[in-house]
């Protein structure tokens, strides 16, 4: 996993975003974008260097992260889908993906990362 280091946050809640980004500092990664919507993540994937990805799967306002699945998958970049569900809303092209459960830990995060 040490080749993961540059990880994509997709997170609407301003609280559980920085908790994430506290952890993965924790872990030894960079948040190297922390964004709250599709065309945000989009735009982040055109500038930064982006080794994996943690995708809130429902944003604000009925949005999906699926769009950002499709590029970060054309991309060969892996990512794992955080859900405080049952990972309704993801895609079934995506159903293999590793799953973050909410609230997420420490250890949860770490593992989902090296599922990856």
């Amino acid at each position: 996993m040490t080749s993961l280091q540059r990880v994509l946050v997709v997170e609407d809640e301003p609280l559980i975003a920085m908790m994430l980004e506290d952890f993965l500092d924790v872990l030894g990664k960079l948040a190297v974008a922390t964004v709250d919507s599709v065309a945000t993540a989009l735009a982040a994937l055109d500038v930064e260097q982006v080794d994996a990805a943690i995708l809130d799967v429902h944003l604000r306002g009925g949005e999906k992260s699926t769009a950002v699945a499709e590029a970060l998958a054309a991309r060969n970049i892996p990512f794992v889908f955080a859900s405080g569900g049952n990972g309704d809303g993801i895609d079934d092209r995506f159903h293999d993906r590793p799953r973050l459960q909410k609230p997420f830990t420490m250890d949860g995060v770490e593992k989902a990362l090296a599922e990856l």
